[in-house]
């Protein structure tokens, strides 16, 4: 049975509540362009389940402004926003300090003297991940990750599996040896298709996914005094995600996972 060796984080609702951050960025970037776009809180929900931020504004035209004149070049006008609105967010970044979720980085901090190894899996831009990476957390997490893969670094976002492709290749690693964390049902499924196990922590725009398949679906990963509790499942961390909980978890996500022609 493979051990297991490292573990790979999603971003953006997982290592921190940053959707809210990323939806004033994007209403930021629109009202610099003149544009009477405003995503409320309703709306962004349901635009989150398209994953990347160019993307999601080609989905807003096509799906909520179909009579929006598109300008000639189209994809420029798109990429031009998006790059916008991405100096917006790591400006509130930097201004605001976005707190991670409960236990991110205490478990990262114990994840490294246990010798697991960490990488950074994710749809949102490097730049993104790395202004996180300074402002939120409280040590300096250089040399930290193996990998960070993110953005464009592949054809196809989650829920295609290719961003964990990338990662398991620049790691070296199987995805028998990995453990996921994500936080939507479109980061589950890229995890799963590249065979990697996952645990899902809840935030307010995923509560009612459907998250089937998951090894166990958490609200937090916990602090002491700050408990975790257990959505969906049958290990129960008991108010804390440490490594040894993980290594149970993955053990039993191997024990139990249906073999070829069984």
């Amino acid at each position: 049975m493979s051990h297991l060796k490292a573990l790979l984080f999603d971003v953006d609702g997982t290592l921190a509540d940053t959707e809210e951050i990323h939806r004033s960025a994007f209403n930021a970037a629109f009202s610099a362009a003149g544009l009477d776009w405003c995503w409320d809180r309703q709306l962004y929900h349901q635009l989150l389940e398209v994953t990347g931020g160019r993307e999601r504004i080609r989905h807003y035209l096509d799906c909520y402004l179909p009579g929006f004149e598109r300008p000639a070049d189209l994809e420029g006008f798109i990429a031009a926003l998006h790059r916008d609105k991405t100096e917006h967010y790591m400006g509130m970044l930097a201004r605001g300090h976005v707190p991670l979720r409960p236990g991110v980085e205490r478990l990262m901090q114990e994840a490294r003297t246990r010798g697991l190894r960490l990488a950074i899996v994710t749809t949102t831009t490097p730049g993104n991940v790395t202004s996180l990476l300074t402002h939120s957390f409280a040590a300096d997490t250089s040399g930290w990750f193996d990998v960070i893969a993110a953005g464009d670094m592949v054809a196809h976002k989650k829920p295609a599996p290719d961003i964990y492709h990338y990662a398991l290749q620049q790691t070296g690693l199987a995805a028998a040896e990995c453990l996921a964390f994500e936080d939507s049902v479109n980061g589950l499924r890229a995890a799963l298709s590249a065979g990697v196990d996952t645990l899902i922590t809840l935030n307010r725009f995923t509560a009612d996914h459907d998250f089937s398949g998951a090894a166990v679906v958490l609200d937090q990963l916990g602090e002491p005094g700050n408990p975790c509790h257990l959505i969906a499942g049958e290990l129960d961390p008991n108010g804390l995600v440490d490594t040894a909980y993980l290594q149970r978890l993955h053990a039993h996500c191997r024990e139990h996972r249906p073999r070829a022609g069984g």
